[in-house]
């Protein structure tokens, strides 16, 4: 890997640190109540004495809906319980991990929104200087493997205390037997790794409440939905995976563990999974319910205050509020299975809705806020055309094995889409009094569109007429169809067909707005031959100089990570061709990003 400058990096941490000692103003401690509390000071304040349950971050604590650990937070507060939030603690010393004291339930540990060694690493392992989620934007305060680090100091300066519980996206993709970029290696299951008693997966909502009541009760957890366990005996009914060892002998027995993992992440269809590590049993039990639509409203309406703790101001702005300050989360799941994406098996491959009437009074409470300007940044989800519809079949049986709901090649005919709900959910939000703009920034499913012969085109002309900020987001990634295969995404016809409708409704209505297309090179199965290819199809096709392009990045989780560590195409079990190197990974992007002179048609 390539460090940054470690004298450069001591430096700004001594400067974060001694701003930080100083105790906070007695107005910062009176806009604190608002929120979670993060130093003793608040807890003096607000009479406690100890918390039921801290939460440790790789994030600083920003009060948003969209911050994973702010939201568990605000869900144990609202159940009645104590609950204390560090954000990016300093591991080398003991000062913040202790200034909250021991909780009385547990201590619930998360590397942040962004799994630590991508926050920190570029997929050609260069070290990011930036963080959107620290203060004052450098990176210095997330360490390497940060669920890992922030366990070892808990152990460290607590003995013997109350249960470990990991959490978030980095604990939950890595659950089973996983490839590890950073080290190219096949690593265990992180509760082995890790020094902790138990993991929540996924989204976990359910779960975090069940664990936290039966903690509190002192009452057995381990048949609890959503979690993740070691034990000394394997759990027969549950779907045996290949052990550890397995994997680390044949690849194709990885493959075979990864396609049990993926296919058992649906709270309706799925079996717990059990696998042996070394002498031990890596214990997953089912995955805990999704919340309904009510439920979802609920945790919307928890009281975030939206900013960040006035603990962490000293240090400067963090650069994601800029965008989530004023951004609404319509939905949760992404069917879409791109194969190089981990939403799927994080959040879920079933939709889960907020109503309109949620998503309205949101917008409203927006206008409370001075710094609030009538924009909205976003609205939407990972998806943002997936609002509003699911699979009458996936939602009474849960997700098909085997079996996607759309590919490279097709959409399934029993997902239908319709965007007749999203489309009167934006009229509703764009038309509330005091809202200028509402910009749908999230990604839009293009062949969702086309697909959807009664609504898409409707859909579309309301997003340009409306909802774009000078721009539109598709993300084709490719256009060689052996690559789209591998990838999961749509063929190029599609996004041709669908260039030619967003230009015709652009014109239409004397509108100058364009397509961003987001581009991967060096995905498994990609040659430097594919991307001249992808070069010819951008320059003479689209008319464009792609820019948001991006080298792959193999992360856990997904089935690209399994191609890109085995060398196989997981479905056939036939080789496929990876490119490895560093520098030739480089080159395929610099191919695709070459400047065009479109006048000549040649590259410079």
């Amino acid at each position: 890997m390539i460090q940054a400058d470690v004298q450069g990096i001591s430096q700004q941490i001594s400067q974060a640190k001694a701003l930080r000692r100083q105790p906070m103003s007695k107005l910062d401690l009176r806009e604190a109540k608002q929120f979670l509390p993060t130093t003793r000071e608040e807890m003096d304040a607000l009479g406690w004495k100890q918390c039921d349950v801290i939460l440790v971050s790789g994030d600083a604590y920003i009060d948003s809906p969209f911050i994973g650990v702010a939201t568990v937070g605000r869900m144990l507060e609202k159940l009645g319980y104590k609950v204390g939030i560090i954000g990016q603690p300093d591991v080398q010393s003991d000062t913040d991990i202790k200034r909250l004291g021991e909780p009385r339930l547990y201590w619930g540990v998360s590397g942040g929104s962004i799994d630590s060694m991508v926050a920190n690493y570029t997929a050609t392992k260069k070290f990011r200087n930036s963080d959107d989620y620290t203060p004052g934007g450098k990176n210095t305060k997330r360490p390497d493997r940060a669920v890992l680090v922030y366990t070892n100091l808990i152990r460290k300066n607590f003995k013997n205390t109350v249960p470990v519980v990991l959490g978030g996206i980095e604990a939950s993709l890595r659950r089973v037997t996983h490839y590890d970029y950073w080290s190219n290696k096949l690593r265990k299951p992180i509760l082995f790794d890790s020094k902790a008693d138990i993991l929540i997966y996924g989204m976990g909502e359910q779960a975090i409440r069940d664990l936290t009541q039966a903690l509190d009760k002192g009452s057995d957890w381990r048949d609890i939905r959503g979690v993740c366990y070691i034990s000394k005996e394997p759990v027969e009914s549950y779907h045996q995976l290949p052990s550890h060892q397995e994997c680390l002998d044949n690849k194709e027995k990885y493959i075979d563990l990864f396609d049990l993992f993926y296919d058992n992440n649906d709270p309706i269809a799925a079996k717990g999974l059990c696998q042996k590590v070394d002498t031990r049993y890596s214990i997953q039990n089912p995955p805990c319910d999704y919340l309904s639509e009510p439920e979802m409203d609920e945790v919307s309406a928890l009281p975030f205050t939206r900013e960040l703790h006035p603990y962490h101001r000293p240090e400067g702005k963090v650069k994601c509020l800029e965008t989530i300050k004023f951004s609404i989360m319509t939905h949760q799941g992404c069917w879409g299975e791109c194969n190089f994406c981990a939403i799927g098996v994080h959040q879920g491959r079933t939709i889960r809705t907020r109503s309109e009437q949620s998503i309205v009074k949101e917008a409203n409470q927006f206008k409370e806020y001075k710094d609030f300007k009538g924009i909205i940044s976003d609205l939407g989800g990972p998806t943002a055309n997936m609002y509003g519809y699911e699979c009458n079949k996936k939602l009474k049986l849960g997700t098909c094995d085997h079996q996607r709901c759309v590919d490279s090649r097709h959409l399934c005919s029993s997902m239908k889409p319709d965007h007749t709900r999203v489309i009167g959910m934006m009229k509703q939000v764009r038309n509330i009094d005091g809202i200028k703009k509402a910009f749908v920034a999230s990604g839009i499913r293009y062949d969702l569109i086309t697909e959807d012969k009664r609504k898409g085109y409707s859909y579309l002309k309301e997003l340009v007429e409306h909802h774009i900020s000078g721009q539109m987001k598709v993300a084709p990634e490719h256009t060689e169809q052996h690559v789209l295969d591998l990838m999961g995404k749509p063929g190029k016809q599609t996004l041709v067909d669908f260039k030619r409708l967003y230009d015709k409704l652009n014109k239409d209505m004397g509108k100058k707005q364009y397509l961003t297309y987001y581009l991967i090179a060096a995905h498994p199965g990609c040659e430097e031959k594919d991307m001249h290819e992808l070069k010819r199809f951008t320059t003479h096709e689209l008319k464009m100089n792609p820019e948001q392009a991006q080298v792959f990045t193999p992360t856990p989780g997904t089935y690209s990570a399994v191609m890109y560590y085995t060398e196989m195409d997981p479905v056939t079990r036939k080789k496929i061709f990876v490119e490895k190197d560093i520098h030739r990974k480089e080159k395929q992007k610099a191919i695709v990003q070459a400047k065009t002179n479109f006048s000549s048609g040649f590259s410079s």
